[in-house]
């Protein structure tokens, strides 16, 4: 007698943004940038930015709290949390902890998982293997960012700050018999293009976590060699979604929707006419949130869901480029 094989299918989505919004035409007063540059090289324009001592954690709870209720379920049965974010709201402990702490929850696992842009796939990657192995029935995955600290407001920053957006998404993965849920999943890293995209400082790289020099060097705000990015991302998302068609022996055409990391438009533009995907099978929302790192892809998914766009039934193709370098691609039949 075969054994009935568990997966773990998507029952509940959520997407929360801070209230205010960040304009183009905002930026343009304390730096030298213009909305129409943004526009053009980006399709950014606008994003929304905290205030007030809002943290990661309090944009997770928010969209954590939505996907529980689209699930029709509560905290108390979820059986782990993961959060992937690249801006926690402390150094230690992790995002998890402090969200299941605001969830209400005493004891429930929680992990961070730090893949930056990938984060999203790689966490239902982890989701999607501890609910098939049959050792929890419930996971909540949250991609969380609040980029907006962390940036510099100023020309010397403005190719990396114009770009970024605070946001979060989640979802709730839950075990089923039925032929649903995430089912094949790629991953990759490139440690040796890490100095590409990254934020040197404060680490422990070399012996000192933190100098005067750093700070008048502004380490300690994102660094990226854009139009190298640009490139790698166009190429490994490109690979990454033909290796993840391949390995479900699907084509092209068998996918419903697909869902691509908001970092550029311009970049999921060439991806799309590289692999001949119908424009109006590629969402995007990067137009109004700006590149929210690991909470582009559940938002997206859930906004996606929510206009009507994705039905039950369907079957969809995530796609995700970030620093490290790290890219991943996921099948999921909703």
């Amino acid at each position: 007698m075969t054994a009935t094989k568990i997966r773990a299918r998507i029952a509940g989505t959520g997407l929360y943004v801070p209230p205010k919004v960040l304009k183009n035409q905002d930026l343009e007063q304390f730096m030298d940038t213009s909305d129409e540059w943004i526009r053009q090289r980006s399709g950014i324009e606008e994003r929304h930015v905290i205030e007030g001592g809002i943290a990661t954690s309090d944009l997770a709870v928010e969209s954590a709290r939505i996907a529980l209720a689209e699930a029709n379920c509560t905290p108390e049965s979820i059986d782990l949390i993961i959060v992937a974010t690249l801006s926690p709201d402390h150094q230690f402990p992790g995002v998890s902890a402090v969200l299941q702490h605001k969830l209400g929850l005493e004891t429930t696992p929680s992990m961070d998982l730090r893949c930056q842009c990938s984060g999203f796939i790689y966490s239902l990657n982890v989701a999607k293997l501890f609910i098939e192995a049959g050792q929890y029935k419930r996971v909540l995955v949250v991609g969380a960012e609040a980029h907006s600290p962390l940036l510099d407001w100023t020309t010397r920053g403005r190719d990396v700050a114009v770009l970024f957006g605070d946001g979060s998404g989640s979802v709730v993965l839950e075990a089923t018999e039925d032929n649903v849920g995430v089912s094949s999943v790629v991953l990759h890293s490139q440690g040796q293009f890490a100095d590409r995209l990254w934020v040197e400082k404060p680490g422990t790289s070399k012996g000192v976590w933190l100098t005067e020099e750093d700070r008048q060097a502004g380490r300690m705000f994102p660094f990226m060699e854009g139009r190298y990015v640009f490139k790698h991302a166009v190429e490994r998302l490109t690979q990454v979604v033909k290796e993840v068609l391949e390995k479900e022996g699907l084509s092209i055409d068998a996918i419903d929707h697909f869902l691509f990391h908001q970092a550029n438009i311009r970049i999921n533009e060439k991806v799309a006419e590289l692999l001949s995907i119908p424009s109006y099978k590629v969402h995007s929302n990067i137009q109004k949130y700006g590149n929210c790192s690991a909470a582009s892809i559940p938002m997206l998914l859930d906004e996606t869901i929510r206009a009507g766009k994705i039905a039950r039934g369907q079957t969809i193709l995530m796609a995700a480029f970030g620093a490290g370098f790290t890219w991943a691609g996921a099948i999921v039949r909703y």
